[in-house]
Order: C-alpha cells, then structure tokens, then sequence
C-alpha cells in the first residue's frame, strides 16, 4: 500500500434501497472498472482492502456514507472520484475523494449522525406535541430485534436533539411533517425508524403513509451539538469536486 484515501458517498433515490451489502459489490465492481490500482489483502482468498464507516440502514437514503480505500499506486484524489462515479449507477454517488494525511480510522471520528425525516400525511402540530413528549420523558424504551435476540433499547437517550417542523413545499390539503434529529452511535444502533417507534410509545403517532429517511451528516459531535466533518482534517483546504 502506498496511499489511502478517504470517500464520502451518496444514496439517493430507488437506490436508498440498496443493501449495504448490495453497494460493496457494486463499489468492486466499479474498482474493476474504472481500473483503480487498489490493494489486496494477503491470504487465501485476497478482497480489496476497503473498511466502511457505518452504512445507513437499508431504506434510508444518504448523503454522508464514508469508506477507506488503500491502493498500491497514488492517484489524484479528483480524477478518482471522477473515474469511480462515472462506473456507478446513478443515485450511488462518489461527492468527494481526500488523501488520509492524519492518523487513525474514519470509525474513530464518527459518533454521531444528523437525519431528516420526511412524514407525509402528518399534521406538524401532532408531530410537534409528540417531540414535546418524547423530549420531556426520561426515557424512551422499544423492543429491537437484534443479533442477540429482543433487546430493550433506550432511545432517548441516544438522541440528542429532535425538532419538528412543516415541509416547506407541503400543501395544506396534503400536511407533511419533518422530523430533525441527532443521534449518537451507540450499541445496538439506534436508527430513525427507533425514533419513530419511541414517538408512537409516548404519544400514539402513526405515520399513514411510510416515512422517508435521509442521513445528512456523520462526524464526531462536539459539546454545542455540532457534527464535525470526518473528512475535515484531511483536506487541504479546497473541496474535491461534487455533483
């Protein structure tokens, strides 16, 4: 390996359904393609060596996915994401490449994400009496299927802020609520869909229709509450390119 880079990565569209899973493929493929020098694994059965930093669940769409590439060759970071957009599908979009230039891993500095929730067919007004009572209780416990089984999990206690506010290109005759949240990474995962499990426990909302997720931001959160880029301490100070 002569150089690691860094890549934030976009799902958007029918492609937010694209299994994590689904998208590693797919991102081999698009290596193959796009002729990327990148480096293998020792071993029987040598991968690319790609890590992936906390992937978005199945369904929700995203504008901050991360990943680490290691390659066996230096490339320009902006012909790179170029060159691997252009061999992805649309709706799976490479926004920015970095070289790593600091130490540690992209999981260290992400422990937090920023979601919008969009929930047509509620009335702000409800979505807003439900936040208060999510926001006042000491804690919020649903049932999650996990790995190990059903476990309890707490989610107010991984959520460290929730608004809710109207669409602003709702019509009136059909309302449509957006839910703002920020949440910690914690163990199990606590996703919007918990959030939205925990607002139905403490005050009976029920979306009519399903609601549609998009992550839009991942970082380390800091004491006021904001996210910081992971990508902040590698770049040079000039944005790679973005769609």
């Amino acid at each position: 390996m002569v150089q690691r880079v860094r890549i934030r990565y976009a799902k958007r569209g029918p492609l937010r359904f694209t299994s994590h899973r689904d998208f590693a493929r797919a991102f081999e493929r698009a290596l193959r393609r796009a002729d990327v020098p990148v480096a293998y694994s020792q071993g029987f059965s040598p991968h690319p060596r790609v890590s992936y930093a906390s992937a978005a669940p199945t369904g929700a769409a995203s504008e901050a996915e991360y990943l680490e590439l290691a390659l066996r060759e230096p490339v320009d970071p902006d012909e790179l994401r170029r060159a691997l957009d252009a061999a992805l599908s649309p709706g799976l979009d490479i926004l920015e490449v970095v070289e790593a230039r600091t130490p540690g891993s992209l999981a260290e500095r992400i422990d937090a994400s920023r979601w919008r929730v969009e929930l047509p067919g509620v009335e702000p007004e409800h979505l807003q009496r439900a936040v208060a009572a999510f926001t006042d209780a000491e804690q919020v416990l649903i049932e999650r299927l996990t790995k190990q089984g059903n476990r309890t999990v707490d989610v107010r206690a991984a959520t460290v802020s929730v608004t809710a506010s109207r669409a602003p290109d709702a019509a009136e005759r059909v309302p449509c609520a957006i839910l703002d949240l920020v949440v910690r990474q914690v163990t199990p995962s606590v996703r919007p869909d918990d959030i939205l499990s925990g607002l139905r426990v403490v005050a009976d909302l029920e979306p009519p229709v399903p609601p549609r997720a998009t992550r839009l931001e991942q970082g380390r959160l800091t004491g006021e509450g904001e996210i910081v880029d992971p990508l902040a301490a590698d770049r040079d100070g000039a944005a790679i390119g973005e769609h």
